[in-house]
């Protein structure tokens, strides 16, 4: 593996801001290594070459000195957002040779911050599932066990960030999307309050459940790509100025990360921990792993206590907004092409137009209850832990877990409920990495904050990192556990 591929992401972009890099030997490096990687994970269907040297030729020389500027350093884009001139499937057949005419907010924000698109990541069809996989480009494989799967939907870009095939990667969240190929590749993944990064602009522009993030190897480049994409933007009329902290602090995610930039340096009262919110079940190994990371944070001078936060209502609320939101959004194409969509998408549509008359709107009401709770019980707690996934990685040739802890699931959706029940909260959420199971295999810690916290939860999650000691094991080439 090339010395450029292994540095963190601020390491590289230092070097290009210094001229030490040329973002064209960027370039060669990151395709040296999709490359090298690629035949054995499957993540970077697509390049974009000719583009990505086009844009860093036209690079100012003197890059701005903005937090977040990355000066010509190479991204990977998710397949689920648009970049204008560049092959965009959504991992759908009926898209199969779709090319947008114009790109993404989010992309036309990481490009005006000296990002270069380099290519897209692959994600299971529209998103639906959280197991990388599509009938354009097939499956997506682990890093860590190429047998294994990677999770979704951004499993693309947590597969190529685990591999060194990229230093930063855009990602979305509905359910987990996020943090759940984070866990499983044992690299980090934000999900954000909404309105933090922009994107679109999109029909449905006031649906707050649909987030894109960044992700990255580890919590300090997590910071630096969040500095990239977050701000406001007109369009998305859920988006705000970057504000890392509602209380008042640094102004930048990246400066969040040393505790002198803080008025008052953070400190933390009492952390709760829990392995399934009061309902869900979860791996034997992976709720060890999260008991003794939640341990740890008394090394960082926490209380630490089991939370006593019942959510059982969430999954009954999420399936019904999620069916709602999708049958909204996918109704045309289900109606011009609905025996080319996956058997699981179909379901999930059909599950939402037969809803009756009321029952989104139930939800919504039982969704601000809940949320209600969530702010009560961050009253008296700073910080929230929990599994990023109820399972280690499973077999790359398993759709969805069938069943975990003797619990058994009849759709694709309920083995999501340790991520998507805090989708609900508008709380920002992300996945650190924080230990393996016997057979070597990543779990990743769902670290959750208040909302717009983002600052605090990404400080804490620093911290703990350093603790953990195991974010220097990625970049690694694909290989068996």
């Amino acid at each position: 593996m090339h010395e450029l591929a292994r540095m963190s992401a601020r390491a590289v972009v230092a070097a290009l801001k210094d001229g030490h890099v040329t973002p064209a030997e960027a370039i060669d490096v990151a395709l040296e290594r999709i490359a090298e990687t690629d035949a054995a994970i499957n993540a970077v269907p697509t390049v974009c070459e000719g583009r990505a040297r086009s844009r860093a030729e036209r690079l100012p020389a003197e890059g701005r000195d903005d937090a977040g500027f990355l000066h010509g350093l190479p991204v990977l884009i998710k397949d689920l957002t648009d970049v204008e001139g560049v092959r965009t499937t959504y991992g759908a057949t009926v898209y199969t040779d779709h090319v947008p005419d114009r790109s993404d907010i989010v992309v036309e924000r990481i490009e005006r911050m000296g990002g270069i698109v380099l290519g897209k990541t692959n994600t299971p069809e529209f998103g639906a599932g959280s197991q990388t996989f599509n009938r354009v480009f097939g499956t997506t494989r682990n890093p860590w066990d190429p047998a294994r799967t990677v999770g979704g939907s951004s499993g693309g870009a947590a597969a190529a960030l685990a591999a060194g095939a990229a230093w930063l990667a855009t990602g979305s969240d509905l359910g987990g999307s996020l943090r759940n190929p984070a866990s499983f590749c044992s690299v980090a993944g934000l999900r954000c309050s909404s309105g933090t990064v922009p994107h679109g602009p999109r029909d449905l522009a006031w649906d707050s459940l649909m987030i894109d993030g960044p992700m990255a190897r580890d919590i300090a480049d997590l910071a630096l790509f969040l500095d990239t994409m977050a701000g406001f933007d007109a369009r998305d009329p859920l988006s705000r100025p970057r504000t890392p902290d509602p209380a008042g602090g640094p102004a930048t995610y990246s400066a969040a990360l040393d505790p002198d930039a803080w008025p008052a340096r953070p400190r933390l009262r009492r952390v709760a921990w829990t392995t399934g919110f009061g309902y869900l079940p979860c791996d034997p190994e992976v709720a060890a792993a999260i008991e003794h990371a939640a341990g740890r944070f008394s090394e960082l001078g926490a209380e630490v206590v089991p939370a006593e936060l019942d959510l059982r209502q969430a999954e009954d609320i999420f399936q019904t907004l999620r069916a709602d939101l999708l049958a909204t959004d996918k109704r045309a194409l289900y109606d011009a092409h609905g025996d080319a969509l996956k058997e699981d998408l179909r379901w999930n549509i059909e599950r939402g137009l037969a809803l009756e008359r009321g029952a989104a709107g139930r939800a919504a009401l039982a969704r601000g209850r809940m949320l209600a709770d969530v702010q009560a019980f961050f009253v008296d707690h700073d910080l929230l832990l929990a599994p990023a996934a109820m399972v280690p990685p499973f077999p790359a040739d398993v759709p969805w877990p069938r069943a975990v802890g003797g619990v058994e699931f009849d759709n694709y959706v309920s083995w999501l409920m340790t991520a998507a029940t805090i989708s609900l909260t508008d709380c920002p959420a992300l996945s650190v990495p924080c230990g393996f199971t016997e057979a070597g295999l990543p779990v990743g810690l769902q670290m959750v904050a208040p909302a717009r916290h983002e600052g605090r939860l990404l400080y804490w999650a620093h911290r703990f990192e350093e603790l953990a000691g195991i974010a220097d094991r990625v970049p690694r080439d694909p290989a068996a556990a």
